[in-house]
């Protein structure tokens, strides 16, 4: 399956990440990778843009199977509240759509200890299973230690992670029961990384590397 990444669409379309891009603008360009692919594709859909159920709908008519919504840190009611519009959308529309729920309890722990944060997070992904959600994404860098306890509390396969810098690998994360690994932005960061550098070089009267494809 090919996951989009909100925080990649809006930078290159030269807005900030967190539902600063008009909706218009992000669902067209997700109606452009599903059209570049014969692959499944789930869209992050941050938020659900105030109004996930209608989100989703507009982004299934152009070709999704899934999505990411956040809960944002909402209270815990009003987030279950937000997934299972977006999985009503899903049943109405007649596809099998896949809610990849997303908790931001790791990633807005704070000062909190970490084992709390954990905690927060199996509390919230089982309200979002029990919801109606296939998988549940705790985005942050996490030891196979915690990597175990989410999936433990949430359920087996249930568990959705993301690989950054610092993370273990896809295969670690399996071996624990993880079902899934995304990696947001960051092969958009790799190739703009590659421009940096390049760009550094070539002010620095350097040259096209002979290896560029």
């Amino acid at each position: 399956a090919i996951a989009t990444a909100g925080q990649g669409i809006a930078s290159s379309h030269g807005y900030p990440d967190g539902e600063k891009i008009p909706l218009d603008l992000m669902i067209e360009a997700v109606g452009r990778i599903v059209g570049a692919t014969a692959l499944p594709v789930t869209a992050d859909l941050d938020g659900g843009f105030g109004d996930a159920g209608e989100t989703v709908r507009r982004a299934i008519g152009v070709g999704v199977c899934g999505a990411n919504i956040e809960d944002r840190m909402r209270p815990l009611g009003e987030s279950v509240e937000v997934m299972q519009a977006a999985l009503r959308a899903g049943g109405q529309e007649g596809v099998p759509f896949v809610l990849n729920a997303r908790t931001d309890a790791l990633l807005k722990a704070g000062d909190r200890p970490r084992s709390e944060a954990i905690a927060e997070a199996v509390a919230r992904g089982r309200a979002y299973i029990d919801a109606g959600a296939q998988c549940v994404f705790v985005p942050g860098v996490v030891t196979a230690d915690e990597a175990g306890a989410l999936v433990d509390g949430i359920g087996l396969r249930k568990v959705s992670l993301i690989g950054l810098p610092g993370a273990l690998s896809a295969a670690q994360y399996e071996a624990v029961g993880v079902a899934r690994i995304s990696y947001g932005p960051m092969p958009q960061n790799v190739a703009l990384t590659a421009l940096k550098r390049l760009g550094e070089s070539l002010l620095a009267d350097g040259v096209i590397p002979e290896d560029t494809e």
